[in-house]
Order: C-alpha cells, then sequence, then structure tokens
C-alpha cells in the first residue's frame, strides 16, 4: 500500500489494515514527533490557547483514536508522539498499545495538571510540596512509555507578589526536584507561555528569562522547552536565541505566527529556522525532536507530510 493512499484512508476514517507494516522515510533531518492534542477533534483547543481568543481560520480536525493517532504518525515519517492525557486510564492504555504496536518513541509527558490547576505552581512556594506529588506520578507513567522528559510550567503570575520573589520560588522549586530527577534518571523542559495573545498573566513567558533560571537552577536535568510559536510571539530573535543557549535547550515545538497554524502560513522563516537546530544538532550540540503543535488550516495529514518535508530540508 502506498503511503499516500494509507494516510488518506486514515483522514477519512478507514482502519487501519490488520497485520500491515509500515515503514518511516528515512530521517535524513530532524527527528519530528506530534503533539497527542492535535488528534483530540475539533471541539478541543490545543492546551494552551486564550479561551477567549477567536480564529476562524483553522481547519477542524477530526478525531483520532490513539491508534489511527499513532498509525498517521507512524506513516507520515515521524519518529515519536507526546502529550497524551496519560491521567486518563484508558487512554494510556491505548497509547501504549499504539506504541508497541508502531515503534514510537514517548518524547515527554506533562508534569502539571495544567496551566491554572491549583497546587503544583512553581511560583508558589506553598504548592512545591504538590508539585513534587504530581512529578512522581508523572514520572512513573513516563517511565511505562520510555519517555525521558516531564514538561513542566511555572504557573500563572501571582498578583501582589515581586516578580523577583516568584523568580526565586522557581528556581527553588525546579532544584528541589533535581535529586528526584537524578535518581530517576528523568529531565524537566520547562515551557514558557507567551502572555502577549495565548496566556495573559503566565508567569514564564519569555525564553530569556527561562535561560535565567535554568542557569540558577545548574542541573543537566532541568532545561527549556523552546516553543517557537510563543518565542516569537512575546520576543523573537529566534535563531541567535537558539544558537546561544542550545546547552539549555531539551525539545523544541514547532508553529507558525499568527494564529498558531502550521508552517509557511505565518511570518517565521522555518526553513532557516530549523536549518539553524540542524546544524547544532550534526555539531554535537543538540540530539533532541522538534514536535508540531499547531491548528492546521488544511487537514491534518497533508501538513504533517510538508513539515516532514521542510525538516528533511528536501
Amino acid at each position: 500500500m502506498q503511503r499516500r493512499r494509507f494516510v488518506s484512508g486514515l483522514a477519512a476514517g478507514a482502519a487501519v489494515p490488520a497485520g500491515a507494516q509500515f515503514r518511516p522515510h528515512e530521517a535524513q533531518g530532524l527527528r519530528l514527533s506530534v503533539t497527542c492534542d492535535m488528534f483530540r477533534g475539533p471541539d478541543v483547543r490545543l492546551p494552551f490557547d486564550n479561551p477567549g481568543r477567536t480564529d476562524p481560520r483553522p481547519q477542524p480536525v477530526r478525531k483520532y483514536a490513539p491508534e489511527q493517532a499513532l498509525a498517521l504518525t507512524h506513516a507520515s515519517g515521524y519518529q515519536g508522539f507526546e502529550m497524551f492525557n496519560w491521567r486518563d486510564p484508558a487512554e494510556r492504555a491505548a497509547y501504549r498499545a499504539a506504541q508497541k504496536k508502531y515503534g514510537l518513541e514517548c518524547v515527554c509527558i506533562f508534569a502539571n495538571k495544567g496551566v491554572r490547576t491549583p497546587g503544583c505552581s512553581l511560583v508558589d512556594p506553598a504548592e512545591h510540596e504538590g508539585f513534587v506529588e504530581e512529578i512522581k506520578k508523572a514520572t512513573a507513567a513516563a517511565k511505562e512509555f520510555g519517555a525521558k522528559r516531564l514538561v513542566v510550567l511555572s504557573g500563572m503570575t501571582r498578583e501582589g507578589v515581586p516578580r523577583r520573589e516568584q523568580f526565586d520560588a522557581c528556581v527553588a522549586g525546579l532544584r528541589a526536584a533535581v535529586p528526584w530527577l537524578e535518581n530517576s534518571g528523568m529531565t524537566f523542559v520547562m515551557e514558557p507561555i507567551n502572555s502577549l495573545v495565548t496566556r495573559p498573566g503566565f508567569f514564564l513567558d519569555t525564553a530569556s528569562e527561562g535561560f535565567a533560571i535554568l542557569e540558577r537552577v545548574g542541573s543537566p536535568n532541568v532545561k527549556l522547552l523552546f516553543d517557537i510559536y510563543h518565542v516569537q510571539v512575546q520576543e523573537g530573535n529566534l535563531i541567535p536565541l537558539i544558537r546561544d543557549n542550545i546547552d539549555l535547550i531539551g525539545h523544541f515545538h514547532i508553529a507558525d505566527h499568527p494564529g498558531r497554524h502550521q508552517p509557511g502560513t505565518g511570518e517565521i522563516h522555518y526553513r532557516n529556522v530549523l536549518r539553524a537546530i540542524r546544524d547544532l544538532e550534526q555539531a554535537g550540540k543538540y540530539s533532541g525532536f522538534a514536535s508540531i503543535e499547531y491548528h492546521p488550516t488544511v487537514p491534518l495529514d497533508q501538513t504533517m507530510e510538508e513539515v516532514r518535508r521542510l525538516a528533511n530540508f528536501s
């Protein structure tokens, strides 16, 4: 069966033939993964969207069951997946079965319960104990899937509390988790989220401040998740930030700006950005993944193939 015909069949809801074997394209460029929230269907927005923002452009994405989601990921030549809802026993079991079938790497899982969920914020010292408990639960799930990275968030800005005090609380909370990370072989990837469009009031909204926090923490087990969309919205200067801080970056997310759509719809010159990351990888300075996380304006399988070609520089 041809790969393109198979992907089109998935988009139409066709079942995967029993025993079918699909070989992903040889990775000539960056290793790619998919954020599983992209498979949740038209009723679910990506987790970091501003609920008050409306955007009529995105193509409605049909809901993919875990089996279909990872079949499409595999057939599209991607090597990994991430950030499914591991707290849901049924979804967790379904993704684990599909992972075994398609041989994909689980790149990372989400450690915090959510952006606004009380009880596990880094900016509030009173919530650090709850944060550590969530990390322990997430680590158990990560090990089940062979994942070695946990995505963590700072939490929302505490009104009336000096920013420096919240910065120091983030450092202290991350440092407190380092022994656990070292003993379990896990790495945090801390994600800044822009506060201009996506999440007004979010504390860690720039990569630059994230790097400053990581410098203070001083552990190779605590790195930054460099979401190219969020960084472009809040501060720009993408390639210099990546090149100058690659030792502190543990993962990348891919989406264009404005709109958080697929590369090629906005202002980011993705071929140059991905080439810069690839050059650093070939120099032995980066060995992670780049994961797509966007609202497609055309069918999802089409955008996945376009990003794969872009990341392979073909």
